[in-house]
């Protein structure tokens, strides 16, 4: 078990985590999310073991993880950590790259282990081609195959399908968190891309302004958001005062909704302006205005512009 204990730290004087704590089970995915500098990738060093802890500890199975001041050569051992800066050596090919780590002693292991991970990235057919050729998406492939190379226990991924098209990162995703699943490694993934934690995570940690807002099975923080903040994280999220749908008198008391939950009905609670429409594939998500007040909800078909329509809670919606 992976257990962080009230840890902080800071580059400078100016703390960026703060007493943050949680624990992690052997092959739990875990997906860490937050706005941009609240302090993901952070936190994936200071497990890794990049940088010295201010306060507090981090341990695996009972044992410290320790920083620079203890190693020689930063990182445990049995982790590996993927930063957003994917450090391959261009002139050697994607395969020689992916097997970099892999002992000669064992060749015909050492191929076997590398055309297996050259396989879960989907990357076979670039097997010998030199990295400085490859696109940043399939730079970003051989990177994680190259993480997984020598299995480790512990895989920390900053960002990992952030260069990925996605009509590659739908199927690359499938693919790799089944793997680490059935070889029960542990993942922590920060990531921006609420799939990644809707999808794959068994629980999702949010994080604000260096402190944990809340850690919970995926579908409990997406159905159960603490605040907006949260909510806001999985896409468009509306706040609106609960006496407006007449399900309290009291002012100050308010839900949020995402656009799906909803729906123009007949004589609804709210009545709103159609602003805009956005096209999604097999929905449009529309704007509008409750007065002075944006909404967001979602329709099966494009609407006029300034028509008016009530708006009421789809209790469907719900998990």
């Amino acid at each position: 078990m992976l257990a962080v204990k009230n840890i902080s730290f800071g580059y400078t004087d100016k703390t960026i985590l703060h007493d943050i704590s949680f624990t992690v089970r052997r092959g739990q995915n875990i997906a860490v999310i937050g706005e941009s500098g609240c302090g993901k990738s952070t936190l994936l060093k200071l497990i890794y073991g990049l940088y010295d802890l201010n306060k507090g500890e981090i341990t695996y199975n009972g044992t410290p993880v320790t920083g620079l001041k203890f190693n020689l050569v930063p990182g445990m051992p049995y982790m590996k950590y993927l930063a957003q800066d994917f450090d391959l050596m261009p002139y050697i090919s994607a395969a020689e790259n992916v097997g970099k780590f892999l002992s000669n002693f064992y060749p015909e292991e050492k191929e076997q282990r590398i055309n297996e991970l050259l396989q879960v990235v989907e990357m076979t057919d670039y097997a010998d081609v030199h990295a400085k050729h490859l696109s940043g998406g399939q730079q970003q492939r051989i990177a994680i195959a190259r993480v997984l190379a020598r299995e480790p226990e512990v895989l920390l991924l900053d960002e990992p399908f952030s260069h990925i098209d996605n009509f590659r990162k739908n199927a690359l995703r499938r693919n790799l968190f089944a793997y680490l699943k059935q070889k029960g490694i542990t993942v922590i993934v920060a990531t921006h891309d609420s799939t990644d934690a809707l999808s794959f995570a068994d629980e999702t940690m949010v994080i604000q302004d260096g402190r944990i807002l809340d850690k919970a099975p995926s579908k409990q923080i997406y159905y159960n958001p603490t605040n907006k903040y949260t909510a806001s994280l999985f896409g468009e999220v509306n706040e609106i005062k609960l006496e407006l749908l007449t399900l309290t008198k009291n002012p100050d008391e308010t839900v949020l909704l995402y656009p799906h939950q909803l729906k123009i009905t007949e004589n609804g609670p709210l009545k709103v302006i159609v602003r805009q429409c956005y096209f999604k594939g097999n929905r449009y998500l529309v704007k509008a205005a409750l007065g002075r007040q944006v909404i967001f909800f979602e329709h099966y078909k494009e609407l006029l512009t300034n028509a008016e329509v009530t708006l009421a809670v789809d209790r469907n919606a719900f998990g």
